[in-house]
Formats: structure tokens, C-alpha cells, sequence
């Protein structure tokens, strides 16, 4: 039987020693010199995103456990785009990586049904077969409920966006009059269905996005949700440091994994590694991906692992 999500997650990041994951945000435009599309078509650009994930899978895959396409900047290239990022699960997955679909996607009933089962199912007949995905909690509990089902029937995972990292999610995520704050209600809420979903490791297959760049309220979330992985972004090129997510993590350095994107995939952009730029951009991937992994290490309870 196929362990839960929780406990392949877990058993990934002590095997890599590691919380840091990858996130796969292609941006055209920053693509290196020599992957550049020779057109401006929908088709052109996408193979040239293909060819440059599959370099970064490659490089990465023997350092951290897991990688996490924003779907997004596949979707914007439409149909050869989303071809491409159903290409780039299994490359990821074959490498042995675990893929954690960043799409964001909320809705209720049997429109929240298809999501699951399109971005979560397992088998040659699954969509996407992603092992965990990023969902919107806002319209409610029964909107979480079926991938929650799908999570328990296919051994999957969630992140539920609880305290996200973009300084516009004051305006809805901030304390209310009564001084609870909404995402402390969605913070209860995820604990309950981590809970449900604990695996032998101790957390649950349903965690939270909690960004990096509130460090101040992660001690706080942390105290709300002991059972729950956090996924964190914001660290890195979002501006979040290591030591901003060090709340984030346990004593032993377990509970959560980190995000970077454009702070690894586009390592020749930082001074220290520009010489690299347009020569051996997978070796620069290779030293940014190394850099944080060293970091997580220094500043958090990580560096047990």
C-alpha cells in the first residue's frame, strides 16, 4: 500500500536533508540566452519552457525532495504549454521527486470533485497525477471537503492557503474587529484536517501555505496548527530569509518546506554567480539551489536534518 503524502514527504526531506523546494515559475523572458524562442508562437515558447524545466529537474533532483510548477506561467501558453507541464510531472516524478502542482484551485461540489481528480489522481488514466496541490480555501469548508476525500482515496496531499506571502493579503487576512484574524479561523480549520490525514510521521497530508515575509505570526500559526506542514513561500527573491522562517519548522527541523522559484531557476542572475550566465546556466541553478539549502541549514532548525 502507497504511503500517505505526509510520510513520502517527510521520508523525501530527511533522505535530501533538506525543507527547500524548487518551484518552476518559466518566465519567458528570463529564459538563458541560449534556450531563448527562436518566435514569439504559443508552441515555440513552450517547447523552449520544457527543455529549460527539464534542465533545472535534472539538476536539482539529486538536492532537495520535491519541485512545484506554478501552473500559471504553463497555462498562459496554452494548450503546448499545459502539454508541456504534463511532460514535466512525469520527468519529475521519474527523477524522483515529488510534484506539488501550484494552481491555486477553489470551488465547490462537483466542480471541486473534477479539480481533485484531475490534478490529484493516480493511475495511467490521471490527468495531471501531481502528489499534492495547492487549493483556496475561501469558499468554505464544503469547498475543501472533496479534495480532502481525494486526498484520503489516492494517498495525495493539500496546501491550504492560510497566510499568504503578497502584501495585498492584509487587506482580507488581517485581524477582524473581535482581534481574530481570518486566517487564524483558516488556520483551525486545516489543523482539524490535518488531523484526519496524520500519517505515521506525526503531520497530516492536508498542510498550509504560510508565507515567508510574515515571520512575526509564524510562531503563532505554528502554535495553532502542531500537526500541519507548512509550505512557505516568499523566501529568497520574494524576500524572505532563512532566518524569517525559522518559526516555521519543529525542534527536530521537521513540519515544513520552503519554497524558492525564481532565487534558484534563475541562479546566473544573482552577482555572485553572473560569470555563469549564458555558459553553464544548470551549474548556476546547481550553486543558487546549494546556496539556500545552505541557509535553511544555518538559520533553522533544519540543520538537524
Amino acid at each position: 500500500m502507497q504511503l500517505g503524502f505526509a510520510d513520502r514527504l517527510v521520508a523525501a526531506i530527511l533522505a535530501k536533508r533538506t525543507p527547500l523546494v524548487v518551484g518552476l515559475d518559466p518566465r519567458v523572458v528570463q529564459l538563458p540566452e541560449g534556450l531563448q524562442p527562436t518566435d514569439r508562437s504559443l508552441q515555440t515558447q513552450a517547447a523552449a519552457v520544457e527543455v529549460f524545466c527539464r534542465g533545472v529537474i535534472d539538476v536539482v533532483a539529486p538536492l532537495v525532495p520535491a519541485v512545484k510548477p506554478q501552473v500559471a506561467f504553463f497555462e498562459l501558453l496554452g494548450p503546448a504549454g499545459m502539454t508541456a507541464l504534463h511532460n514535466l510531472i512525469g520527468h519529475a516524478r521519474e527523477k524522483g521527486l515529488l510534484v506539488i502542482a501550484d494552481g491555486k484551485r477553489g470551488d465547490i461540489g462537483s466542480t471541486a470533485e473534477g479539480y481533485a481528480e484531475a490534478w490529484l489522481g493516480r493511475g495511467d488514466q490521471a490527468a495531471w497525477g501531481a502528489d499534492a496541490l495547492t487549493v483556496n480555501p475561501w469558499l468554505g469548508r464544503d469547498a475543501l471537503e472533496p479534495f480532502v476525500r481525494c486526498v484520503e482515496l489516492e494517498q495525495a496531499g493539500l496546501f491550504v492557503l492560510v497566510r499568504t506571502s503578497n502584501p495585498g493579503s492584509r487587506d482580507y487576512q488581517a485581524p477582524l474587529a473581535d482581534g481574530l484574524a481570518m486566517f487564524e479561523r483558516v488556520a483551525r480549520d486545516v489543523e482539524a484536517l490535518a488531523e484526519r490525514t496524520t500519517g505515521a510521521c506525526g503531520y497530516g497530508s492536508v498542510g498550509a501555505v504560510v508565507g515567508a515575509t510574515w515571520p512575526q505570526e509564524l510562531s503563532r500559526l505554528r502554535e495553532l496548527m502542531p500537526s500541519t506542514i507548512f509550505l512557505v513561500p516568499g523566501f529568497g527573491a520574494q524576500g524572505g530569509s532563512a532566518a524569517d522562517v525559522a518559526q516555521a519548522f519543529d525542534s527536530d527541523g521537521l513540519g515544513a518546506i520552503v519554497n524558492s522559484s525564481r532565487g534558484v531557476i534563475f541562479g546566473w542572475e544573482a552577482a555572485a554567480r553572473r560569470h555563469l550566465a549564458g555558459r553553464d546556466w544548470q551549474k548556476a541553478v546547481e550553486l543558487a539551489a546549494e546556496d539556500a539549502i545552505a541557509q535553511l541549514r544555518a538559520d533553522t532548525a533544519a540543520g538537524k536534518l
